[in-house]
């Protein structure tokens, strides 16, 4: 080879030699003890920390806590510090944990009697450190939880000690405390049910009737539970705090609700105030014992929306989904309550009949050495041994001695037995009494005879164990969490309008960043802005800073979705130079940022006139024509309460076939709608147009709502949806303001009863029409024409009872001012005052009835009607498959609106 080819050669095996020393990716298989380490660790998780057992409820740290306790009791406190170190001998990990897991358990008021600082649930407050707080076992868990002769035991972790596989809970403790934990692949959150409630819903299966159980929270609160789903995978909780209104300007937090704190609620408070959502003044946390915010609102305000809006916007209501899981045999399983409580109670019969037959096995002991005790004495065999030399000697004289006696016994002598014999002292034998020996022995087959007639009756000793846990420990333990069906509350209704949105309507833009341009109205960040233009066209969108509609916007506005009573009034001509068309039509539901054409759709349509009404009026407008040819006729009157309101794409009645100049407003006009009836649904306390509850009337735009309260205070409101009303209501009707109101009511001051009579002098003003002593309360009181009441008076020491006394309030009094004081009813003591049935009477029509024709679910009148009919004839073009899909069209043409 020659000298090139073998540098050649050896450049070539150097770079070999390079190129396998760079690093090589590999494939490393897992294999051996990492093959299932991960899963080792899962299964840890969820059995041995985050999933409390079916058993008992508890969770191993909570077990062995608990077995600490009871290993350290002696009827006094124990520093925290030492149960936690005493603990460790038995839990694997570190003192935080354990101490963190006790405190957890000692503030849920059950199974620890704690003393010192524990912190607060309501609050948020931390507890102080283990070394200053103290602990001792409850009478109730003492009662409930421990029993070490049906305990199952094994081995501690390190091998030292014996500790309990479950405790011998007899008692929904799982239920009653609630638990949550966060595992490897899986999560449990029972809540917390009420004691009382747990008991009884025991009893109930144990006697085989249904039973329902619901959660009940140590934060009280109130909560809708509809969606519960038995705590199952996929129910939902709502909880709401309990706000009241504390005076005009004042709002008061008096329950929070579960797994919120004080601290949290303000917070949210605060951060809702930040964003505009709501608008308050200050804040005050009075909390202590019990909760006390006291949230200061501006003036002008209304706290009936600003409760809405705390609701909407802040942590005032939060949603809890429940997920029921525990450990069985060492498995996770998903389960409702109901369930968990069945589980619970037959482990509770099951470990009272282990007890019971531990108990009789223990009495018949008793009984059988009692006896032995006595033949032994009694016949003097002791003496039969006097003269054995070996011990099997003298077990045998012994048994041999005691034969003939023995038949009586219910099983056979054992050398242990004789054995126990032989160690009874010569003092005891020189003392023994016959008597009382057989008492002794009779007693104690009193308490086997017992103790049987409770095996035999198990169910029934579990009901009386049952019933007396609640006897004992029941006190104190009712329900604190209100149940009630809550009302959605709309966000868009409630929302504080925190910026100002304005238009450029010539370049066809709206947002609340044009500053420059026109203001249009307050809006919040969360609304949707409903446009039109010149051409016709309409778009909804979100409020934002700056948006494209399209040029000469002649409309703006804040869009109120499946808003039925804004009617739009449209005259709009068809393409450029197409006859001339008037509509009415009704906007309840879009596709956000969707252009709809409300014209025929032809290029160059342009509108000639265009209204917003929030209260479907509908006014007059002049059209005029251009002087264009032969056109005679160039000006004349348009009411809109001569079109009938349709869809959106209805093509609308004809106008005029002609050019037209300019269309321009005559007369404003009145509601052509039908009046809105108003239901009031008593299980939410709200009103609602959707026929839920009680119907309260039709109201027209200028109708108010008449309440009156039991402390005497009346007051007339607009109807609101939005409305929120005093748990002390006790009158809700529509308001007729010639009606008046009847009422008799004791004056604590005068110490009488009286009667008056009064109208509602000042609309929307809340008037007290009893006098303002602290011992005045009101009687009766009826918004019927002509009431009626009975008096029934006390009897007087000496004395027949006065004959009850019915009194007409009409004929008794006249119609004065809402503060007079009313004439006096009597002098004599009264015992009860009761309304009885009104006297006939025909109240006066509103409205008389010649007036008003229905047509369809519009009201309108006989004369629009007519105008109507000739309208359809010469506009043929209004055909009903033109209508809008999102409203309701019956099949002559009326838009329904309720």
């Amino acid at each position: 080879m020659t000298e090139e080819e073998n540098e050649e050669l050896e450049n070539t095996n150097n770079e070999s030699h390079q190129e396998s020393q760079e690093p090589q990716e590999t494939i490393t298989k897992v294999t051996g003890m990492y093959k299932d380490w991960f899963l080792d660790y899962a299964s840890y998780v969820i059995l041995e920390r985050a999933v409390p057992a079916i058993e008992d409820g508890f969770k191993p740290v909570q077990r062995r806590i608990m077995h600490s306790m009871k290993d350290l009791d002696d009827g006094r406190y124990n520093k925290v510090a030492n149960i936690v170190g005493h603990t460790m001998q038995y839990h694997p990990h570190g003192d935080a944990s354990i101490a963190d897991a006790m405190v957890q358990i000692g503030q849920k008021d059950l199974l620890i009697d704690t003393q010192g600082n524990w912190g607060n649930i309501l609050t948020g407050d931390s507890a102080a450190a283990s070394r200053y707080i103290e602990a001792r076992l409850s009478k109730f868990a003492l009662d409930v939880v421990y029993n070490p002769k049906i305990t199952e035991w094994q081995a501690s972790y390190d091998g030292r000690r014996k500790e309990p596989i479950n405790l011998p809970v007899m008692f929904p403790l799982l239920l009653a405390q609630g638990g949550e934990g966060i595992a490897v692949g899986l999560s449990t959150k029972i809540l917390p049910h009420n004691f009382i409630e747990l008991i009884d819903a025991s009893v109930k299966h144990l006697k085989g009737k249904r039973f329902t159980i619901l959660p009940d929270f140590p934060t009280a609160g109130i909560a809708d539970f509809t969606n519960y789903n038995d705590g199952l995978r996929g129910g939902k909780v709502r909880v709401r705090a309990k706000i009241a209104q504390h005076d005009k300007s004042t709002l008061a937090i008096t329950e929070i609700p579960f797994t919120t704190t004080t601290s949290s609620l303000i917070d949210s408070i605060l951060k809702a105030n930040d964003k505009g959502k709501i608008k308050i003044k200050k804040i005050e946390d009075n909390t202590a014992a019990k909760v006390e915010i006291l949230i200061h609102l501006p003036s002008g305000l209304s706290p009936d929306k600003t409760i809405d809006a705390l609701y909407a916007f802040t942590n005032c209501e939060t949603s809890i989904s429940p997920l029921g899981c525990v450990i069985e045999d060492n498995k996770p399983l998903f389960v409702g309550v109901s369930e968990m409580l069945r589980r619970s109670t037959d482990n509770t019969v099951q470990l009272l009949k282990s007890e019971l037959e531990i108990r009789l096995g223990e009495y018949e002991e008793q009984w059988h050495f009692a006896s032995l005790e006595r033949i032994f004495i009694e016949n003097r065999i002791y003496r039969d041994i006097e003269e054995e030399e070996t011990w099997d000697g003298v077990i045998n004289a012994i048994d041999k001695g005691l034969q003939p006696h023995i038949k009586h016994l219910k099983r056979a002598i054992t050398v242990e037995d004789i054995t126990r014999l032989t160690e009874i002292r010569i003092k005891r034998i020189s003392k023994f009494d016959i008597d009382k020996a057989q008492q002794k022995i009779e007693a104690l087959e009193d308490q086997i005879a017992e103790v049987k007639h409770h095996l035999n009756n198990l169910i029934d000793y579990a009901i009386a164990y049952f019933e007396r846990l609640k006897k004992d420990y029941g006190e104190g333990k009712e329900r604190k969490t209100e149940i009630r069906i809550f009302d959605d509350v709309d966000a868009t209704k409630v929302v504080i309008r925190n910026t100002k949105l304005y238009v450029n309507r010539e370049e066809g833009f709206v947002g609340t960043a044009l500053r420059r341009d026109e203001y249009v109205c307050d809006c919040s960040d969360i609304d949707d802005i409903i446009c039109f233009t010149q051409e016709g066209k309409m778009m909804v969108t979100k409020v934002d800073s700056k948006t494209f509609i399209g040029k000469n916007i002649i409309h703006v506005a804040v869009f109120k979705k499946k808003d039925k009573r804004t009617i739009y009034n449209m005259i709009y001509r068809d393409g450029k130079k197409g006859p001339s068309y008037v509509k009415r039509f009704a906007v309840t539901s879009m596709t956000r940022d969707r252009e709809y054409d409300l014209t025929n759709g032809n290029k160059g349509s342009v509108v000639w006139y265009f209204s917003a009404n929030p209260n479907g009026e509908a006014e007059v407008v002049t059209v005029m024509l251009r002087q264009v040819g032969s056109v005679k006729k160039l000006k004349w009157d348009l009411d809109f309460a001569d079109v009938i309101i349709k869809g959106r794409k209805s093509k609308g009645n004809l106008v005029t076939k002609h050019s037209v100049k300019r269309v321009e407003l005559k007369e404003k006009g009145v509601s052509t709608l039908k009046p809105r009836k108003i239901w009031f649904d008593d299980a939410v306390q709200r009103l609602n147009v959707d026929d839920r509850g009680e119907l309260i009337g039709e109201f027209r735009g200028e109708d108010r709502l008449l309440i009156i309260t039991q402390s005497g205070i009346a007051k007339t409101i607009i109807p609101e949806l939005t409305t929120r009303f005093d748990e002390d209501m006790i009158i809700l009707e529509k308001w007729i303001p010639k009606k008046p109101i009847s009422a008799i009511y004791y004056d604590g001051e005068k110490e009488r009863y009286y009667v008056k009579r009064f109208l509602i002098e000042q609309e929307g003003k809340e008037e007290l029409f009893i006098s303002d002593h602290s011992d005045s309360q009101l009687e009766i009181v009826s918004t019927d024409w002509r009431p009626r009441a009975e008096v029934e008076f006390t009897k007087e020491r000496g004395k027949d009872r006065k004959e009850n006394m019915e009194v007409d309030l009409e004929d008794f009094i006249a119609i004065k001012g809402i503060t007079a004081l009313g004439n006096q009813l009597t002098k004599d003591k009264i015992n009860q005052v009761s309304l009885l049935s009104p006297l006939p009477y025909e109240a006066p029509e509103e409205t008389p009835a010649d007036e008003i024709e229905v047509v369809g679910e519009e009201t309108i009148s006989k004369e629009t009607k007519a105008v109507n009919s000739d309208a359809s004839k010469s506009n043929p073009s209004n055909e009903k498959n033109d209508l809008d899909e999102d409203s309701d069209i019956d099949d002559k043409g009326q838009v329904t609106l309720f």
